[in-house]
This record gives C-alpha cells, structure tokens and sequence, in this order.
C-alpha cells in the first residue's frame, strides 16, 4: 500500500487560509472518493470538503481550531494508488528533527504545522453559539463569549455584540469610542476588500445600463403566486430574474465564460462555461457572500425558488456547501426595493459579469403616443472587457430586458 497526502483545497479566489471545525472521519476510516472529510471554517463559511481519493485515513496533521494554509497537508490516506515520488513528498511535510520518530500522529501534526502540542489546541466543549467573525474577535481580544448576551437568533453571539463589549471594556460610550478607535477588519472583510482590490486592479471593466419595465412580470408573478398550492415556495423577483439571466446567457453564449491567464501571455484563454450557472450577492454580518446556482437554465420557477430560499439560509448562517461558492460565470446584485435608483457593481472575479438591479419605481414613459405610468428599474451590466466588448455588452442586456419584459414564462 502507498501514502496520499490530503491537502487544504483553496476556496475560491482570494481564501489563504481556513480553521478545521471538524474531521468527519477518524483514523482507520475506509473513505471513499467524494465522501466528506471534514469542515473548515474559511473567511466566508463554513465548507465541508469531501475527499478527492479513496483509501485508508491513516493519520490526522491538522487539530480542531488550528489554521492551516492553501497547500498544507491536513492528512495522509493509504492508497494503492501512490508513486514513490509522492511517498518522498511526506518526508518533507514532518520536520527533520521529529522525522525520526513517529510519536502520535495528532500531536506531531500540531508541532509540524504550527510550531505548538496538539494538546492546547483541544476543541472546547459546549461552545457558545455564534457567529465565526465573533468568535475571531473574541479571542483576539480576550472576550469571553459566555458573558455575552447574543443578539442574533436563539441568541447567538453576533461580531456586534463582541465590538459593543470591546468598547465597554475600554472605557468609553459605543458611539463615542467606537468613533475614535480603529475598529479591526474581520475576516470576511478583509477577504472582501482582497477581493474587490483584486477586482478593480486586474479587470478592465466597463458597464452598460439600461432601463426596464416590470409590469407583465408583475402581473405574471401574482397570478402564479395566486395559483401556487399552500406551502409552496413563492418565487421572488430574483428568482425571475435568475431565470432571465440564464435564458440570455444561452441566446449570448460568448458572454458565459471566464478569462484565463496573464493578458501578455500566449496561454491567455477563454474558458467557456458548460451550463448556466449564476451567482446571488447575499448581504450577510459584516459582508458579502454569493451562492452559486448551477445549471439554472434547467430549473423551472418553484424548483429554483427553493435553492434559492435554501441558499440564502445557508449563507445567512455560515454554512455553505464548497460548491455553492464556485463556478459562477455572472451574478446578481439585488438591492431590493429600499435599494438605490441605480449602482454599479464591481465584478467578483474569475466572473465574467455582474449585473446590478435598481429598485422599482413607478416612471412616467411614453408608449404607443400615450403618457403611462409604469414600474421601472435600472439594470447596469458591468462586463470584464477581456471577455466581452460593449456590442456583446448590449446585445446581452437587451435580449435579457426582452425577456424581462415579455409575457410568457415557463410555469413550474
């Protein structure tokens, strides 16, 4: 039998690091390749990863609540399937001064990762619910999260509460301190900000925007909600415009793909996407977080309706699944009806393409030689130049306001 390394599987673009919340398998576990080996905490959920080979979990190199970065070894698996290159592979993974002697296998992983004993890094039972950016906050600043009276639902400890109580400690009014004092970015911000200064500094981007009216859409979504059976879930405005976005796609295909490689490079490459698969922007605590829904060009309304109300519940709580948060080539950034007129969103890369949705408003606009009033949004199509340029651009915002306003769609 041979050796695989398990290692720690980036997450999107900008993840360097994650938090090990659990194994799901313990050592001497047959896993098989696809089966779910353990949960990491990254800077925007919480992702189980399932296992890429099938085998014998042998030994464990990372403990609960220890960070470990993109590339480490996190576990070794006894496979048949092994070159002797790779067995020299884990040699280089164990420190020299501890390679001659095995000792046991968790406690050797904490000192080869992390410099310390497995030992202090033990999880602690009965922990307080709340949320990660809290529970990051906290210990940073030596806040026992007991003591808290949690905000959140069921009375889980929010990032909030824990800045509130950071703030009390020191002495000064929330308002008042919080006003002369640096706050620490959290986690997820900070992936954020990666993010969008990855965004604007290697995408050449422009937008296109037009003007939509909603009123066969409207009507279309009251009398589907009025003919729905109790209990079925309602489709939204996203949940339509999902739709739409997936039915443009497929009539502008150019449009759903990704770019790939260094500009200046002869590997540079269009890399087209096979299905539709779409992004939501989710305001959640202290950030952002876009669940990907794939192949929605296969979904009628009810169907995406209920991914997409499962989905926002995940990523409300942390809890997105890792193919939740890849794959998307486009997404959609909804403000909703308290959002502003109109806004331009920054694509979330390797994306091609984000659209972003002003809210309704009833307009006054001329149709057929007659002043009407009529419910308008401003659609702003922001486009990675690389992929597309403006005539692509346009043609793909006017076939999907086409869509948008058109009367006939496919009933669940």
């Amino acid at each position: 039998m041979a050796l695989v390394a398990v290692e720690l599987p980036r997450i999107g673009l900008v993840m360097e690091n994650a938090r090990l919340v659990r194994w799901l398998k313990t050592v001497g576990d047959l896993v098989r390749q696809g089966d779910p080996l353990l949960e990491l905490e990254t800077e925007k959920s919480v992702v189980e990863i399932e296992s890429t080979q099938s085998g014998r979990l042998v030994e464990i190199l990372l403990q609960v609540d220890q960070q470990a970065r993109v590339g480490d070894r996190v576990a070794w698996l006894e496979t048949d399937a092994l070159t002797a290159a790779d067995q020299g592979r884990r040699a280089k993974s164990v420190p020299s001064d501890t390679a001659a002697e095995p000792g046991p296998p968790q406690s050797t992983a904490g000192e080869a990762l992390h410099g310390m004993p497995a030992a202090d890094q033990k999880p602690i039972p009965g922990r307080i619910r709340s949320s990660p950016a809290a529970r990051r906050l906290a210990a940073r600043h030596g806040v026992e999260l007991a003591r808290l009276a949690g905000s959140g639902p069921h009375g889980r400890v929010q990032l909030r509460d824990v800045q509130r109580e950071i703030e009390t400690q020191a002495g000064g009014t929330e308002a008042g301190f919080a006003a002369r004092r640096p706050r620490p970015l959290s986690s997820m911000r900070r992936a954020l900000a990666r993010s969008m200064t990855l965004s604007s500094s290697t995408v050449p981007q422009f937008a296109v925007e037009r003007a939509v009216d909603w009123t066969a859409l409207q009507a279309f979504r009251a009398q589907l909600i009025a003919e729905l059976p109790a209990g079925s879930a309602r489709p939204s405005v996203s949940d339509f415009l999902l739709q739409a976005i997936a039915r443009a796609l497929h009539s502008c295909a150019s449009l759903n793909a990704t770019f790939s490689g260094d500009a200046s490079s002869p590997d540079a490459a269009l890399v087209p996407a096979q299905g539709t698969h779409i992004g939501l922007v989710v305001a959640v605590e202290d950030g952002l977080l876009v669940p990907v829904f794939h192949d929605v060009e296969q979904l009628g309304l009810a169907e995406l309706a209920r991914r997409r109300r499962e989905s926002v519940a995940r990523a409300l709580q942390g809890k997105l699944r890792r193919e939740e948060l890849e794959g998307a080539t486009i997404s959609l950034s909804n403000l909703g009806a308290h959002g502003p007129d109109r806004f331009t969103a920054l694509i979330n890369p390797p994306q091609a393409a984000i659209l972003a949705v002003g809210r309704q408003r009833d307009c006054v606009v001329a149709s057929n030689g007659h002043v009407q009033i009529r419910p308008i949004s401003q659609f702003t199509l922001t486009v990675d130049h690389r992929v597309a340029d403006g005539r692509l651009a346009a043609d793909f915002l006017a076939t999907l306001t086409a869509i948008v306003e058109g009367d006939v769609w496919r009933v669940p």
